[in-house]
C-alpha cells in the first residue's frame, strides 16, 4: 500500500471516531431527554450532543489535517482552507452555546 492509501485509511478511521462521538453523544442525549423531560433536563441533554459534536470536530479536524500532506494544487489547498475556517466557525458556536446553556441554570428561580 502507498503512503497516500495509508494516509486517507488512517484519515477515514480518524474521521469513523469522529462519527462515533456523535452518534454516542446524540444517544445519550436522547436518553437523557426521555429520563428528564424538566428544563434542566432539557439542557442537560443539549450540553451532552453539544459536547459530543465539539469533540468530534477536533476528530474531523485531525483527519482533514493529515489529508493536507497530499495538497498539491492550489485549488485543493483553498478547499482545506474554506473546510478548516467553517469548522472553526462552528466550534465557535458550539463553544459559545455550551457556555450559554451551563449559564443558564443558574438563571433560574
Amino acid at each position: 500500500m502507498s503512503l497516500g492509501g495509508l494516509i486517507a485509511a488512517a484519515a477515514m478511521l480518524i474521521e469513523f471516531g469522529g462519527s462515533i462521538a456523535v452518534m454516542s453523544a446524540c444517544l445519550r442525549g436522547l436518553s437523557t431527554l426521555a429520563a428528564n423531560r424538566t428544563h434542566a433536563g432539557i439542557v442537560r441533554a443539549r450540553l451532552l450532543v453539544a459536547e459530543g459534536v465539539i469533540a468530534a470536530l477536533g476528530y474531523k479536524t485531525a483527519a482533514t489535517l493529515l489529508k493536507t500532506i497530499e495538497l498539491q494544487t492550489w485549488h485543493a489547498i483553498l478547499t482545506f482552507t474554506a473546510v478548516l475556517a467553517l469548522r472553526t466557525v462552528i466550534k465557535r458556536a458550539l463553544l459559545w452555546e455550551e457556555g450559554r446553556l451551563r449559564a443558564e441554570p443558574a438563571s433560574l428561580p
